[in-house]
């Protein structure tokens, strides 16, 4: 290590820099849990669904959506809605019809 003791020191000199990446790992841990669960969805339509409400569900909280809201107000009125605008319904355009 102390052939290597100014890089592992790197971070004292920049206030910006952390000691450690717990941070960005939290933010990954979701995905690789995912895509492990993937392995066992039963088949593969069953893993592209859960991709596909995992995908729903990060976008959402990516826009500081609850996904439970979003979710029970999409699909509450998915059948009242135009098919050829269904991306209104997704999360970035999304805007809750129940007010």
């Amino acid at each position: 290590m102390l052939s290597k003791w100014k890089r592992l020191i790197r971070y004292t000199d920049d206030g910006r820099l952390k000691i450690d990446n717990n941070w960005i790992k939290n933010q990954i841990r979701p995905v690789a849990q995912g895509r492990k669960n993937y392995l066992f969805a039963g088949s593969h339509n069953g893993a592209r669904w859960a991709a596909t409400i995992s995908s729903l569900v990060g976008t959402a909280r990516l826009h500081q959506i609850d996904p439970f809201v979003y979710f029970r107000d999409v699909l509450t009125h998915i059948s009242d809605h135009p098919y050829k605008k269904l991306d209104e319904v997704l999360p970035p355009k999304w805007t809750p019809l129940d007010k």
